[in-house]
């Protein structure tokens, strides 16, 4: 009866190493080594052969190693014969896990105090392919497979001295703060990788990938959280005051915008309407000598319309000529005339030139500062008066 054996690997992506089950073989048995693969043959606990990808049937001619176990071709050219097969997954394979299985305790650069920490991450493997073989002979032995977990098995001794030795001696060095490590972990990664390399290239695996993802910290304990508030409130104070000053430069810009948009608007509106700043304060002015009651109705009338009189071209015109007639008939003895012993009360009142208090006609010296009373002159048109004159001789305002 002929025996035509398939040996194919049967593992998974996540292992390393696979055993075919099978021992013994027989001759025109079918050899099938997909990419990415190789399939080595032991004989008596060494290499016998190793096969890349492709299909091959056994036989003397393409298995030096069956010659030289004095095989024999018999029974037409199916003799068995016994040999280990391994299948090694020379694939990159990424995602594996690692983490510290303790803590490290150092010295916090920065603050200065001692804290324990840890780390975990991920990493990438994959077998050297010239060094397959040599991969079996060191870690796999007797087992029937080698996974990604087997692996770490191996390794983890070595892997949890250098990561935390590296991890602790790269944060002195580097003199960075606990709190700012998330900053630097691409950093820190390339560092403990470069320290793993050799160590997996001894085994003929190749360290393609190192990443620290996470470093654990003893959050919870007291002084650890004394230290960790300490370090954000100094960012947080600082913070606050820089936006409290743009806050009111902000605020400062506002006003000083709105004053301007005001302006703007009050100056539209009165070129729309026609006037002046100017003219807008005689209005003001009128205004308050008109609601004034204070001495001679008809000298309020006179100062107030003067005020007014260059507010616009034509009130102004109106006004200059009600005053001119008005003056007039004064000058001419129309209006009535001014009662010689009228109360010092009714008369134009002076002001003090160094105080401003109000002073009478007959006052020589400012009762409140001492100061001599200066000439007297015309509340309406500053004309310089004489003591004795009752009524302005160039405007007739009363005095």
């Amino acid at each position: 009866m002929a025996f035509i054996d398939v040996i194919e690997y049967e593992g998974d992506n996540r292992t390393f190493v696979w055993k075919h089950p099978a021992t013994d073989f027989n001759m025109k048995s079918q050899l099938v080594v997909h990419e990415s693969q190789k399939a080595i043959f032991f004989y008596e606990g060494k290499v016998a052969d190793i096969f890349g990808p492709g299909r091959y049937t056994l036989e003397t001619k393409n298995i030096p190693i069956l010659t030289a176990m004095g095989a024999a071709i018999i029974s037409g050219g199916l003799t068995p014969f016994h040999a280990e097969v391994y299948f090694v997954n020379q694939t990159e394979q990424l995602g594996i896990p690692w983490g510290t299985a303790s803590k490290v305790t150092f010295m916090e650069p920065t603050y200065g105090f001692p804290l324990e920490i840890g780390a975990c991450g991920e990493m990438g493997l994959r077998v050297i392919p010239e060094r397959a073989g040599e991969l079996v002979i060191r870690l796999v032995g007797t087992e029937a497979m080698s996974s990604q977990d087997g692996l770490l098995r191996y390794f983890r001794g070595f892997l949890q001295t250098r990561i935390k030795t590296a991890l602790a001696t790269s944060i002195k060095e580097r003199q960075l703060s606990i709190f700012e490590t998330d900053l630097y972990l691409e950093d820190l990664s390339e560092v403990i990788r470069q320290k793993l390399v050799s160590d997996f290239e001894a085994y003929g695996l190749e360290l393609t990938q190192f990443l620290v993802t996470s470093i654990a910290r003893p959050d919870g304990e007291r002084e650890y959280e004394r230290f960790k508030q300490l370090h954000f409130r100094q960012y947080a104070d600082v913070r606050d005051a820089q936006l409290r000053q743009q806050v009111a430069v902000i605020e400062q810009q506002t006003a000083a915008q709105q004053t301007i948009i005001e302006a703007q608007a009050t100056a539209q509106k009165r070129s729309i309407e026609g006037y002046t700043y100017q003219q807008e304060r005689g209005f003001d002015v009128a205004q308050t000598v008109a609601a004034n009651q204070a001495v001679g109705e008809f000298a309020n009338m006179g100062v107030g319309l003067g005020v007014m009189s260059g507010v616009g071209m034509s009130m102004g015109s109106a006004v200059g000529g009600a005053i001119n007639n008005s003056m007039g008939a004064v000058a001419l003895g129309a209006m009535p005339s001014v009662d010689v012993q009228q109360p010092a009360s009714q008369l134009q009142a002076l002001v003090c030139s160094n105080c401003g208090a109000e002073m009478r006609p007959n006052w020589k010296l400012c009762p409140e500062c001492g100061t001599p009373a200066g000439p007297l002159v015309c509340a309406s048109c500053g004309m310089e008066l004489k003591p004795n004159w009752k009524l302005c001789p160039e405007c007739g305002t009363p005095r």
